[in-house]
């Protein structure tokens, strides 16, 4: 988002809207709130990142560090230095992993090569001649036929990804022979020596696989440690951007209620005669949002009160003009005439400002207390 800035086009170019009139007046504030306003979206759209993320919700969580970070884009393009940073020491801890586990594996590759090289590895090194030896029922008991060749070539082509893997495909090579051979059989005599050779082997072999395979677990959980609190100090720091720039907008606003009071001309004794006399008209709910615009502005106010005395003459220029308005609006959408608040009198308030009116009216409006209970209709 484009920073913030404390210039107020309304209030420099209040010269150029005098001469223009009031419609220009509105206008030239019209297009600075919308201005505001749009700043205010995106302020959101970021403040509700933010809370996602201190929220824990799905879209920030973290993955496994092989996979990546979930970083929002925006955090990515404003902290690449430190997005990289982490990708970098993934990448070499997957490296330093991957050198160690190959390590491992050509460990577990020499435990193989002696059992092939055994007298009784033969019937093991190729697959199951299934329709040449008329065994009809093996694919039907053998869920997942195995055999040396067949592991070798595997391992050729780096699709096992670690060394348990191939042990387990070795294992399977004798398990099958010993599940479809009865055990006096030669096959599964065979199959059930050189699987005890195996495990006494792999025994010897384990401590070490364990050991990698707790470090590489331990190095993962610092990695999304260390990449939960890299997204901490993001969202920190746009926390606190967002709070100065939120701090901004308010100071914006604040200069752009001044100025619009400073334009505002003063209000016709006529037009607070005629706002007086409206203002009954309201809902009890239009009413009491009424009196919540008044209290706003003064503090002694209060809209709760059982009975509520409001001296239309007591309230400030720009309380009687928001109230004016929410009037024209409200009885509008109640579909009751708004005149004497509505047509032409935002125009014409100067002149009948001029005109300054004596006698008992005058008094009535300048004295003017709307009295309600709480339990009364507007027009009671």
């Amino acid at each position: 988002m484009e920073p913030v800035t404390n210039s107020t086009p309304a209030a420099e170019n209040t010269g150029s809207i005098k001469a223009q009139g009031m419609p220009a007046k509105v206008e030239g504030f019209g297009r600075y709130l919308d201005e505001i306003l749009g700043k205010v979206n995106k302020l959101e759209t970021r403040v509700n990142e933010i809370e996602q993320f201190y929220s824990g919700t799905n879209d920030t969580q973290l993955n496994t560090p092989k996979h990546g970070s979930v970083i929002k884009d925006r955090v990515k393009e404003r902290h690449v230095s430190s997005i990289e940073k982490q990708q970098q020491d993934a990448s070499h801890r997957e490296a330093a992993a991957s050198k160690r586990m190959q390590e491992l594996m050509r460990h577990f590759e020499n435990i193989l090569c002696h059992i092939t090289q055994h007298e009784w590895a033969h019937p093991f090194m190729h697959p199951v001649d299934v329709e040449g030896l008329g065994l009809h029922d093996y694919n039907e008991i053998i869920e997942k036929p195995m055999d040396f060749s067949t592991i070798k070539n595997k391992m050729d082509g780096n699709e096992y990804n670690n060394v348990r893997e191939i042990y387990a495909d070795v294992r399977l090579v004798f398990k099958n022979a010993m599940k479809y051979n009865d055990e006096r059989n030669d096959v599964h005599v065979m199959a059930d020596t050189l699987l005890k050779k195996l495990e006494e082997k792999w025994l010897q072999l384990l401590p070490k696989v364990a050991e990698e395979e707790k470090r590489q677990e331990e190095e993962e959980a610092k990695a999304q440690i260390d990449l939960k609190l890299s997204q901490e100090v993001v969202h920190a720091n746009m926390a606190r951007e967002l709070s100065h720039e939120l701090f901004e907008v308010d100071m914006q606003l604040e200069k752009l209620r001044q100025t619009i009071v400073q334009q505002c001309s003063k209000m016709s004794t006529e037009e607070k005669k005629k706002l007086g006399t409206a203002i009954p008209r309201l809902s009890p709910e239009d009413l009491s949002e009424a009196l919540e615009i008044v209290a706003e502005n003064n503090p002694g106010f209060l809209p709760t009160a059982q009975e509520v005395d409001l001296d239309i003459d007591a309230q400030s220029e720009i309380t009687l003009w928001r109230l004016k308005v929410f009037v024209q609006n409200k009885l509008r959408q109640s579909g009751k005439s708004s005149e004497g608040v509505d047509g032409n009198n935002i125009n014409d308030h100067t002149t009948k400002s001029n005109s300054k009116r004596k006698g008992d009216n005058v008094n009535s409006v300048s004295k003017n207390a709307m009295k309600r209970s709480r339990k009364a209709t507007p027009n009671s």
